[in-house]
């Protein structure tokens, strides 16, 4: 059997897909990113947009949801205080950990740059007929939940 005849359920020819579309969705996110600002990397973002969907966090859970070292997770933490763009506070919970949070600024960044991908990725979608677009969205959904991120909607991000 060829690549291009295998059944869906097959995991390589799907994650062949995933890892297709990703590329595309991180040139997305490259150059959304890159427009809106130019001084943080994508795994900084990243890091913006766990601290903007689940609020402030202890470093050690930074760490834990980007699949990082702590002391990575602190260094990030450290750049994007000198940016503005995250907070150290005392957690209020115990007073001897410290949490980061979302700044201003850090919101503005998030909700910029997603403004310009959710645009970008809205021109790509809006190429492809109702029936993949349905499809999609099953997919993708499924894809996302099994992964464990919290989903997005427009009206998540207000009055973008």
């Amino acid at each position: 059997m060829t690549r291009s005849k295998a059944s869906a359920n097959d995991v390589d020819v799907l994650t062949d897909a995933v890892l297709t579309a990703s590329r595309l969705l991180v040139a997305v996110s490259a150059r959304s990113l890159a427009a809106v600002e130019e001084t943080i990397t994508l795994p900084q973002f990243r890091m913006l947009v766990i601290l903007d969907s689940r609020g402030s966090m202890k470093l050690s859970s930074l760490a834990e949801l980007l699949d990082v070292n702590p002391s990575t997770a602190t260094r990030m933490v450290d750049r994007l205080v000198a940016t503005e763009m995250i907070a150290r506070q005392p957690n209020p919970a115990t007073r001897r950990e410290v949490v980061a949070e979302l700044t201003d600024e850090g919101r503005r960044v998030v909700r910029g740059v997603t403004r310009r991908r959710r645009a970008a990725i809205g021109k790509i979608i809006a190429k492809m007929s109702e029936d993949e677009r349905r499809g999609l969205v099953e997919a993708l959904t499924a894809f996302t939940k099994a992964g464990g991120e919290p989903a997005v909607t427009a009206g998540d991000l207000g009055w973008i």
